[in-house]
Protein backbone atom coordinates (compact mmCIF):
# COMPACT_ATOMS: atom_id res chain seq x y z
CA UNK A 1 0.00 0.00 0.00
CA UNK A 2 1.21 3.17 -0.93
CA UNK A 3 1.99 6.37 1.69
CA UNK A 4 -0.32 8.82 2.25
CA UNK A 5 1.73 11.85 1.58
CA UNK A 6 1.79 14.28 4.65
CA UNK A 7 0.65 17.72 4.37
CA UNK A 8 1.78 20.45 6.89
CA UNK A 9 -0.58 22.89 8.24
CA UNK A 10 0.06 26.07 10.00
CA UNK A 11 -2.47 27.28 12.33
CA UNK A 12 -4.12 30.81 13.23
CA UNK A 13 -3.90 32.33 17.04
CA UNK A 14 -7.38 33.38 18.56
CA UNK A 15 -6.15 36.39 21.03
CA UNK A 16 -9.04 36.17 23.31
CA UNK A 17 -8.97 32.52 24.79
CA UNK A 18 -4.43 32.34 23.82
CA UNK A 19 -5.45 29.42 21.84
CA UNK A 20 -4.31 27.55 18.18
CA UNK A 21 -6.49 26.51 16.16
CA UNK A 22 -8.01 26.03 12.71
CA UNK A 23 -10.97 25.66 10.39
CA UNK A 24 -11.80 22.48 10.00
CA UNK A 25 -12.47 22.50 6.15
CA UNK A 26 -8.77 22.45 4.98
CA UNK A 27 -7.98 19.36 6.76
CA UNK A 28 -11.07 17.42 5.84
CA UNK A 29 -10.40 18.45 2.40
CA UNK A 30 -6.84 16.40 2.28
CA UNK A 31 -7.87 13.61 4.43
CA UNK A 32 -10.91 13.04 1.96
CA UNK A 33 -8.40 13.12 -0.81
CA UNK A 34 -6.25 10.92 -0.24
CA UNK A 35 -3.21 12.56 2.27
CA UNK A 36 -2.49 13.18 6.17
CA UNK A 37 -3.06 16.62 7.15
CA UNK A 38 -0.57 17.79 10.21
CA UNK A 39 -1.09 20.87 12.13
CA UNK A 40 1.88 23.57 12.46
CA UNK A 41 1.80 25.31 16.16
CA UNK A 42 2.47 29.06 15.82
CA UNK A 43 5.57 28.83 17.82
CA UNK A 44 8.36 30.93 15.21
CA UNK A 45 11.23 28.99 16.08
CA UNK A 46 13.58 27.42 13.89
CA UNK A 47 14.78 24.65 15.62
CA UNK A 48 11.01 23.34 15.33
CA UNK A 49 9.91 24.43 12.33
CA UNK A 50 12.79 23.18 10.42
CA UNK A 51 12.34 19.95 11.77
CA UNK A 52 8.70 20.14 10.74
CA UNK A 53 9.09 20.87 7.13
CA UNK A 54 11.92 18.41 6.66
CA UNK A 55 8.97 15.38 7.82
CA UNK A 56 6.16 16.24 5.73
CA UNK A 57 6.01 16.18 2.07
CA UNK A 58 3.96 19.46 1.41
CA UNK A 59 3.21 22.63 3.23
CA UNK A 60 -0.46 24.35 2.85
CA UNK A 61 -0.72 27.77 4.24
CA UNK A 62 -4.48 28.69 5.28
CA UNK A 63 -6.67 31.47 4.57
CA UNK A 64 -6.44 33.66 8.08
CA UNK A 65 -8.26 36.86 9.35
CA UNK A 66 -5.16 38.79 9.63
CA UNK A 67 -3.50 40.45 7.44
CA UNK A 68 0.63 40.70 7.04
CA UNK A 69 1.97 43.23 8.69
CA UNK A 70 3.33 45.92 5.69
CA UNK A 71 6.33 46.68 7.77
CA UNK A 72 7.72 43.63 6.18
CA UNK A 73 7.43 44.98 2.44
CA UNK A 74 8.80 48.27 3.76
CA UNK A 75 5.16 50.22 3.51
CA UNK A 76 3.94 51.94 6.68
CA UNK A 77 0.06 50.50 7.82
CA UNK A 78 -2.86 52.06 5.80
CA UNK A 79 -5.95 52.65 8.01
CA UNK A 80 -8.08 49.74 6.72
CA UNK A 81 -5.95 47.58 8.12
CA UNK A 82 -7.26 44.60 9.64
CA UNK A 83 -5.09 43.13 12.81
CA UNK A 84 -1.80 42.08 13.16
CA UNK A 85 -0.31 38.55 14.72
CA UNK A 86 2.99 38.11 14.67
CA UNK A 87 3.17 34.80 15.94
CA UNK A 88 1.19 33.99 11.92
CA UNK A 89 3.18 35.85 9.78
CA UNK A 90 6.74 34.44 11.16
CA UNK A 91 5.77 31.14 11.80
CA UNK A 92 4.23 31.26 8.16
CA UNK A 93 7.50 33.22 6.74
CA UNK A 94 10.16 30.68 8.46
CA UNK A 95 8.11 27.44 7.23
CA UNK A 96 8.16 29.03 3.66
CA UNK A 97 12.00 29.46 3.62
CA UNK A 98 12.14 25.92 5.05
CA UNK A 99 9.92 24.81 2.40
CA UNK A 100 12.11 26.66 -0.42
CA UNK A 101 15.08 25.51 0.68
CA UNK A 102 14.12 21.96 0.73
CA UNK A 103 11.70 22.39 -2.91
CA UNK A 104 8.64 21.27 -0.73
CA UNK A 105 5.45 21.57 -2.11
CA UNK A 106 3.44 24.58 -1.49
CA UNK A 107 -0.38 25.48 -1.33
CA UNK A 108 -0.81 28.83 -0.94
CA UNK A 109 -4.65 29.77 0.10
CA UNK A 110 -5.62 33.35 0.40
CA UNK A 111 -3.67 35.06 3.30
CA UNK A 112 -1.48 31.79 2.01
CA UNK A 113 -1.09 33.07 -1.25
CA UNK A 114 -0.33 36.68 0.43
CA UNK A 115 2.23 35.81 2.21
CA UNK A 116 3.96 33.89 -0.16
CA UNK A 117 3.91 36.55 -2.36
CA UNK A 118 5.82 38.72 0.39
CA UNK A 119 8.33 35.76 1.54
CA UNK A 120 10.01 36.35 -2.36
CA UNK A 121 10.13 40.12 -1.66
CA UNK A 122 6.48 40.82 -3.40
CA UNK A 123 3.90 43.75 -1.51
CA UNK A 124 0.55 43.69 -1.39
CA UNK A 125 -2.46 46.09 -1.63
CA UNK A 126 -3.65 47.08 1.98
CA UNK A 127 -6.64 47.35 0.73
CA UNK A 128 -8.91 46.53 -2.65
CA UNK A 129 -11.92 49.06 -1.85
CA UNK A 130 -9.08 51.76 -1.26
CA UNK A 131 -6.39 50.97 -3.12
CA UNK A 132 -8.04 49.20 -6.71
CA UNK A 133 -10.80 51.93 -8.97
CA UNK A 134 -13.92 50.17 -9.69
CA UNK A 135 -13.14 46.89 -8.01
CA UNK A 136 -15.60 44.09 -8.04
CA UNK A 137 -16.72 42.85 -4.56
CA UNK A 138 -13.76 40.50 -2.92
CA UNK A 139 -15.77 39.90 0.48
CA UNK A 140 -18.99 38.32 -0.50
CA UNK A 141 -20.20 37.20 2.89
CA UNK A 142 -22.39 34.36 3.31
CA UNK A 143 -22.89 31.73 1.84
CA UNK A 144 -18.99 30.99 1.34
CA UNK A 145 -18.95 27.99 -0.87
CA UNK A 146 -20.79 30.39 -3.73
CA UNK A 147 -19.00 31.34 -6.43
CA UNK A 148 -19.33 35.17 -6.35
CA UNK A 149 -17.27 36.35 -9.72
CA UNK A 150 -15.73 35.82 -12.81
CA UNK A 151 -11.86 34.84 -13.08
CA UNK A 152 -9.52 34.83 -16.11
CA UNK A 153 -6.22 33.00 -16.59
CA UNK A 154 -3.30 32.50 -18.41
CA UNK A 155 -3.97 29.31 -21.01
CA UNK A 156 -0.16 28.37 -20.11
CA UNK A 157 -0.31 27.67 -16.82
CA UNK A 158 -1.05 25.08 -14.14
CA UNK A 159 -4.16 26.55 -13.21
CA UNK A 160 -5.61 26.38 -16.70
CA UNK A 161 -4.54 22.82 -16.86
CA UNK A 162 -7.00 22.00 -13.80
CA UNK A 163 -9.85 24.13 -15.26
CA UNK A 164 -12.83 21.88 -16.82
CA UNK A 165 -15.32 24.26 -17.79
CA UNK A 166 -12.55 27.15 -19.33
CA UNK A 167 -15.49 29.15 -20.91
CA UNK A 168 -16.73 30.11 -17.46
CA UNK A 169 -14.63 29.97 -14.59
CA UNK A 170 -15.94 31.51 -10.86
CA UNK A 171 -14.51 31.19 -7.75
CA UNK A 172 -15.32 32.41 -4.19
CA UNK A 173 -13.94 35.73 -3.01
CA UNK A 174 -13.32 36.40 1.08
CA UNK A 175 -10.34 38.93 1.39
CA UNK A 176 -9.58 42.23 1.52
CA UNK A 177 -6.72 42.71 0.16
CA UNK A 178 -4.09 41.17 -2.97
CA UNK A 179 -1.10 40.84 -4.74
CA UNK A 180 1.00 44.02 -5.66
CA UNK A 181 4.00 43.79 -7.38
CA UNK A 182 5.00 39.98 -7.73
CA UNK A 183 7.81 38.11 -5.41
CA UNK A 184 10.54 36.57 -7.15
CA UNK A 185 10.18 33.28 -9.01
CA UNK A 186 6.29 33.82 -9.06
CA UNK A 187 4.17 34.87 -11.96
CA UNK A 188 0.02 35.65 -12.18
CA UNK A 189 -1.69 33.30 -13.93
CA UNK A 190 -5.76 34.30 -13.03
CA UNK A 191 -6.53 37.66 -12.30
CA UNK A 192 -10.44 39.51 -11.57
CA UNK A 193 -12.68 41.63 -14.04
CA UNK A 194 -10.56 44.42 -12.38
CA UNK A 195 -7.36 43.10 -12.52
CA UNK A 196 -6.99 41.66 -9.00
CA UNK A 197 -4.12 38.67 -9.22
CA UNK A 198 -6.29 35.98 -7.98
CA UNK A 199 -3.28 32.95 -8.88
CA UNK A 200 0.42 32.65 -8.59
CA UNK A 201 2.70 30.09 -9.38
CA UNK A 202 6.01 29.49 -9.26
CA UNK A 203 8.09 30.02 -12.69
CA UNK A 204 11.00 27.13 -12.20
CA UNK A 205 10.25 23.91 -13.39
CA UNK A 206 11.24 21.43 -10.42
CA UNK A 207 8.96 23.34 -8.29
CA UNK A 208 4.92 23.00 -7.54
CA UNK A 209 4.10 26.55 -5.64
CA UNK A 210 0.48 27.71 -5.89
CA UNK A 211 -1.04 29.90 -4.59
CA UNK A 212 -4.89 30.85 -4.86
CA UNK A 213 -6.72 33.88 -3.80
CA UNK A 214 -10.03 32.20 -3.24
CA UNK A 215 -11.21 29.26 -1.03
CA UNK A 216 -10.93 25.98 -2.67
CA UNK A 217 -11.37 24.19 0.99
CA UNK A 218 -15.11 25.73 0.79
CA UNK A 219 -16.20 24.39 -2.82
CA UNK A 220 -13.89 21.13 -3.48
CA UNK A 221 -16.75 18.89 -3.15
CA UNK A 222 -18.98 20.85 -5.55
CA UNK A 223 -16.24 22.70 -8.05
CA UNK A 224 -14.21 20.42 -9.95
CA UNK A 225 -11.63 23.52 -10.07
CA UNK A 226 -11.18 23.09 -6.29
CA UNK A 227 -10.80 19.47 -6.35
CA UNK A 228 -8.45 19.52 -9.23
CA UNK A 229 -6.52 22.17 -7.09
CA UNK A 230 -5.88 19.74 -3.93
CA UNK A 231 -5.34 16.77 -5.86
CA UNK A 232 -2.92 18.04 -8.05
CA UNK A 233 -1.14 19.39 -4.70
CA UNK A 234 -1.63 16.17 -2.85
CA UNK A 235 -0.25 13.94 -6.06
CA UNK A 236 3.06 16.80 -6.23
CA UNK A 237 3.67 16.03 -2.76
CA UNK A 238 3.31 12.05 -2.84
CA UNK A 239 5.41 12.01 -5.85
CA UNK A 240 8.11 14.19 -4.85
CA UNK A 241 11.66 12.70 -4.71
Amino acid sequence: MNRKPIIGLTMRLELESDRFYLGRDYSEALEALGAIPYHISLIPKKDYLTEIVKNVDGILLPGSDTDVDPLIFNEEPRPNLKKIIPEKENTDLMVLAEAEKLKKSVLGICFGMQVLNVSRGGTLFQDIETDIENCVKHEQGKPLSRNSHRIEFEEESLLSRLITNKNDVRVNSHHHQAVGKLGKNLRPTAWAKDGVIECIEDTRKDRFVLGVQWHPELSWKTDSLSKNIFENFISACKNKK
